[in-house]
């Protein structure tokens, strides 16, 4: 099965790339997606959460309060240290699962950590959602509303921009119109779609 990881800086249109892929009938595993199954209450990365950070990283129906853990990993790097160690071979797991289920003719694997995290030794491809990082700020910004100086710290917490890109295969600029994004999906799924018949 050909894998394509889909990565990108945080607002720079990975949804909206792998949104059009699905349209043309690719099946998408998203990294996000399994990051927020794996922390459902009554599972176990939820309750060592819980041990470690107390009633305060819950809402009141037992849920993880997602804003919550946000901010204190992104103020306490040991923090997020933890987290990733708890988390990333769970989420691996999840992920696993959900590309090997797959039965469209290639299959997408997309998160915004596929470098940083390793998951991209599961992948065949890589294809670099790539915007300024002006630009990633303004977007965020704008879809969150989450305060300047977050945006910031995520931005700062992910890989370069530069390392990303070291790490791409394909690059899809997505710094135009949602037409002009609509056609290099279009290009690379052509591509993806032959590079599957091989």
């Amino acid at each position: 099965m050909l894998i394509i990881g889909v990565t990108g800086g945080i607002g720079s249109g990975k949804t909206a790339v792998t949104n059009e892929f699905k349209k043309l009938g690719i099946e998408i595993v998203d990294a996000d997606l399994a990051a927020r199954t794996i922390v459902k209450k009554g599972r176990p990365a939820l309750e060592k959460i819980h041990d470690r950070f107390g009633s305060q990283i819950l809402i009141d129906n037992g849920e993880l309060d997602r804003a919550q853990l946000r901010k204190i990993i992104f103020e306490d790097s040991e923090q997020r240290k933890w987290l990733e160690q708890l988390t990333h071979p769970l989420i691996r797991d999840e992920i696993v699962h959900g590309l090997r289920s797959a039965t469209s003719p290639y299959v997408i694997l997309s998160s915004p950590l596929l470098i940083e995290s390793g998951q991209y030794h599961l992948v065949k491809r890589t294809l670099v959602v790539d915007v300024p990082v002006e630009l990633q700020l303004e977007r965020t910004y704008q879809r969150d509303n989450n305060p300047k100086p977050q945006v910031q710290a995520i931005i700062d917490a992910q890989i370069s921009r530069e390392k990303r890109l070291e790490h791409a295969d394909d690059i899809l600029s997505n710094d135009k119109d949602m037409a002009n994004l609509v056609e290099q999906v279009k290009t690379l799924h052509q591509t993806y779609l032959d590079m599957s018949k091989q």
